[in-house]
């Protein structure tokens, strides 16, 4: 099972790491695509976009501060879902993928819930953390 946690966390960090690199490869094209949104200042939102991607996805992929940055992908995912994608299912050219698209994110919250409220799992710095500050805890109460 602990091999499943971290299995786990790889595949929901990589689609936020990939998407943030995705991002910075074409950084002016999807500032455009988002100000087409409606979004003002797109370049300040894409910047904040790449770093909610990039922070959560390597905390979470590590392991570290996992129920932060579960958090986190949270809050950025949620708004993204409903402006780029639930808004658009009525679309009668992109409707489709576009529900694609908001079905997986909503599993990916899923997930992200689940990292929430169980931890990253026993091969997580997490953990590790946990289990070298034990014997501190340990030896302040035996005192």
């Amino acid at each position: 099972m602990k091999y499943l946690n971290v299995l786990s966390r790889f595949f929901v960090s990589i689609i936020f790491l990939l998407s943030a690199l995705g991002k910075l490869m074409n950084f002016s094209g999807t500032a455009q695509m988002m100000s087409t949104a409606g979004f003002p200042f797109p370049q300040l939102f894409l910047i904040g976009a790449i770093f909610f991607e990039l922070a959560g996805g390597l905390l979470l992929l590590a392991g570290f501060q996992t129920r932060l940055a579960a958090i986190g992908l949270i809050v950025f995912l949620v708004p993204a879902t409903l402006i780029f994608h639930a808004s658009q299912i009525g679309d009668p050219l992109q409707g489709q993928q576009q529900m694609a698209h908001f079905l997986k994110n909503v599993a990916i919250l899923g997930a992200l819930l689940k990292f929430y409220i169980d931890g990253a799992g026993e091969l997580s710095l997490d953990a590790k953390q946990a289990k070298e500050s034990r014997p501190l805890a340990e030896s302040q109460q035996a005192a």
